[in-house]
């Protein structure tokens, strides 16, 4: 039972991947206490900025930036950004007084995650991907509980520490039971044929849709129909070119609000590889065609694919070998309906969809530990 009175930050952000659990366990933490108050701590101009006030929640920033890879300008800022973002993570703290603190990763939870360690202040990591991100791995000795979302993470983190909770996922995304024929519907599509969806994250993928473009005469020669999103950058040139080809089967969308219809319509998905959509992609046991991104941090998104593929839960294709190989890795899944129920059943042992109620149970344990 959480206290009455429990006082909580949750930090970092950076992408959608960190910030929408970090709502996800708020919301979770908020049905089991109303009356619990959680505080956000995110970097100056990143997505949580925006994201977490359209939530209902209150957010503090700071002026924190991750280390380039290469020597840039923006490297030479850096230790500044981390004192400033030290003393004001400091200031935070000291003004909220929280029970316990929690990092989702990325970059404001370094700074915040690492004053509440130096006050002993109970820290929980909420882990979304199979390797863990450079904040994290730094942190792990010190903090209290890590919650992560793959198996075999004692490669990187402390054994002892390790709760396998899965990923906290958007329950209205992955209900998809039953809802078949009203998203066929919903897309115009036919019931008859085998649909494809596509997806990039919010922005899209510009390897995947510059593959999706060069094999479309080839959906309409199969008789395969497509949901695409393309992103609101190449939305105008997939329009254009699905005019041109005049295949009514072909569904062309900026960015799909109706991710459980768009599931539900899907015989096959081709994705990238970030942790959030693996995530709904096991709940919803979709066979899938990843392609990470390879410019993702410490490339996580390849490591996250492969975790899947190992499994033979998922296929790949890499993503500068995606204009010659996606399509015919395409083709052949979609006649192979043998392999489609192989990846399908193998994905969906994955599925955790409790994520969030298991990682407030942590959150509690904690609490009680200090009561």
């Amino acid at each position: 039972m959480l206290g009455d009175k429990l006082k909580i930050i949750i930090s970092g952000g950076g992408t959608g991947g960190h910030v929408f659990p970090a709502i996800a366990i708020a919301n979770s933490l908020k049905r089991r206490s109303k009356s619990a108050e959680i505080l956000f701590v995110g970097a100056k101009g990143r997505i949580e900025m925006e994201k977490v006030p359209d939530a209902g929640y209150r957010i503090e920033t700071l002026w924190i930036s991750g280390l380039q890879r290469r020597i840039t300008i923006k490297n030479i800022a850096f230790p500044l950004k981390l004192i400033c973002s030290l003393f004001k993570a400091n200031t935070i703290i000291k003004r909220f007084k929280p029970d316990i603190v929690i990092g989702v990763g990325g970059y404001a939870s370094g700074p915040t995650l690492k004053m509440a360690i130096l006050k002993k202040i109970p820290t929980l990591i909420q882990e979304q991907n199979s390797y863990p991100g450079i904040t994290n791995r730094l942190l792990a000795n010190k903090v209290n509980k890590i919650c992560v979302a793959y198996d075999g993470m004692g490669k990187y983190f402390p054994t002892e520490k390790i709760v396998k909770t899965g990923n906290p996922i958007r329950s209205e995304v992955v209900e998809i039971d039953g809802k078949r024929d009203k998203a066929i519907s919903f897309f115009g599509l036919s019931n008859e044929m085998k649909t494809v969806l596509v997806i990039g994250g919010s922005q899209g993928a510009l390897a995947i849709n510059k593959s999706i473009i060069g094999f479309l005469k080839e959906f309409s020669e199969n008789e395969i129909q497509l949901i695409w999103q393309t992103g609101s950058t190449f939305y105008t040139i997939a329009k254009n070119a699905v005019a041109q080809l005049g295949d009514q089967n072909i569904k062309v969308h900026a960015f799909i609000n109706q991710m459980d219809f768009a599931y539900a319509a899907a015989d096959i998905v081709i994705s990238r590889a970030g942790a959030i959509a693996i995530s709904e992609l096991c709940a919803v046991k979709k066979p899938v065609i990843f392609i990470p991104l390879p410019s993702a941090a410490e490339d996580h998104q390849t490591k996250n694919a492969k975790a899947l593929v190992d499994q033979q839960a998922a296929l790949w294709v890499k993503n500068n070998k995606a204009n010659e190989q996606l399509g015919k890795k395409l083709l052949e899944l979609v006649k192979d309906e043998k392999l489609q129920d192989k990846l399908s059943e193998n994905i969906g042992k994955n599925a955790i969809k409790n994520a969030d109620k298991l990682i407030v149970d942590e959150i509690i344990k904690l609490q009680n530990k200090t009561v």
